[in-house]
């Protein structure tokens, strides 16, 4: 949602997307930025993106993935620059594809939903739970939240893009 807002925004009509098959990807191309949503399984983004950098030739350090985070309430948004995994494997599969966890990550938080109890934010979830939360579609009473990630997600970007990442992570971390 945010990376076709990005489009949208930077774009116009003008960003138009293009399947790249030989590298799993829908790819827009908007002035220097180039934005790509992998068709592979998330589980296997790095196929996609391992394949963009080689045939674009940019280093990892030009790489900018956003990517949901169940670790974050919903809403949240955390920039790094480098980093561990956090334990998704979208992620895990792209740093071992470029072979380096030096690359700028825009977490965006979708919580981890009620789950049965009003805790259930600060407890672990089965494996088969997250799985299936994080495929789920959004519930109707977090319309405002997801609405206000998607704005301010695509924020984030635009302003580290023109003003420079720094000033992107102190303005939404």
């Amino acid at each position: 949602m945010i990376v076709d807002k990005l489009a949208h925004e930077l774009g116009g009509i003008d960003a138009s997307w293009k399947e790249d098959s030989a590298r799993k990807a829908m790819v827009a191309r908007v002035g220097d930025v180039i934005l790509a949503k992998p068709l592979t399984f998330m589980n296997n983004s790095g196929l996609a993106v391992g394949a963009l950098i080689r045939f674009y030739k940019l280093a990892p350090a030009d790489l900018w993935v956003i990517h949901d985070d169940i670790d974050l309430p919903l809403g949240k948004i955390r920039i790094r620059e480098k980093g561990g995994t956090g334990g998704h494997h979208g992620i895990e599969s792209i740093a071992l594809a470029i072979k380096t966890d030096a690359f700028i990550r825009f977490r965006m938080g979708i919580g981890r939903g009620k789950a049965g109890s009003p805790d259930a934010r600060d407890k672990n979830l089965h494996h088969r739970s997250v799985i299936q939360f994080v495929l789920s579609r959004f519930r109707r009473d977090e319309a405002g939240s997801l609405k206000h990630l998607v704005k301010h997600g695509t924020e984030a970007v635009r302003i580290g893009l023109i003003d420079g990442i720094d000033k992107a992570m102190n303005r939404f971390n």
